[in-house]
């Protein structure tokens, strides 16, 4: 549907692949991860795909050469908000959802795409994250919900009380948001942090506080918990996408 845009965040290093390869070109079944996730994008009816190259970017530019994508560039390193935010001249006319995905989720699965959209189709929240249980949460950020199930937002492991750390709701920075609210909650976003970095996980926060909808549905599978930062996680997630009937090229 042409009301749905995507978001591919691809401009990192990959530092801790050993190598100086953009990490989203690494293969994962003998082709580079991020296809897997433009391929899941277009089946799940997003009409246009922005990709956020940094690093490496000419190496990202030509391997998509062939691709029905937009580019927008990241100079600097500066957060994952920060890159989206230089999505912002590219989607300001945008009506509609915006998803919002990293580029090295080559298991991003297009039923777990199609039930966020659903959800956020029917009930057209301000911003809707897709998230999973997961028996092992640890190093995960928690889904904070109230007692009567609302999201009350996420909390870093690092943040979290001994009773928040028992959560098994994470959040998997899989966001759908509404396109309106998304360039309003850039605007506010401020990098008051260690790392001086603009997050897109405060995000839903920002909207939250404003009274706007924002919500959190466990639609996503267990094998969209697999990430790829190491070489070894690189193997795994390959043995898993084979076992799950992913082709080799």
């Amino acid at each position: 549907m042409s009301d749905r845009l995507g978001i591919v965040l691809a401009a990192g290093m990959g530092t801790r692949m050993k190598s100086d390869l953009p990490k989203v070109l690494f293969p994962v079944c003998g082709r580079p991860m991020i296809h897997f996730v433009l391929d899941a994008l277009k089946q799940a009816g997003v009409g246009r795909i922005l990709v956020v190259v940094g690093h490496r970017a000419e190496a990202v530019r030509t391997e998509l050469a062939n691709r029905d994508v937009e580019f927008v560039e990241q100079t600097e390193r500066l957060g994952t908000g920060h890159a989206v935010k230089m999505c912002l001249p590219a989607m300001a006319e945008h009506q509609g959802s915006v998803v919002v995905l990293a580029g090295d989720s080559p298991l991003v699965q297009v039923s777990s795409l199609e039930s966020l959209f659903n959800e956020f189709d029917r009930n057209r929240p301000a911003c809707l994250l897709g998230t999973l249980h997961k028996d092992n949460p640890a190093g995960l950020g928690r889904i904070v919900r109230s007692h009567d199930g609302r999201f009350e937002g996420i909390v870093e492991e690092k943040d979290a009380t001994p009773l928040q750390r028992e959560i098994t709701e994470v959040n998997m920075s899989t966001y759908v948001f509404e396109a309106g609210e998304l360039r309003h909650a850039l605007q506010q976003l401020r990098n008051e942090n260690r790392q001086k970095e603009y997050y897109l996980t405060d995000c839903p926060g920002i909207l939250l506080r404003e009274g706007k909808d924002v919500r959190a549905l466990p639609v996503l599978k267990a094998c969209e918990s697999f990430s790829i930062n190491t070489p070894d996680e690189l193997q795994i997630v390959e043995a898993e996408m084979q076992k799950l009937g992913y082709r080799s090229y």
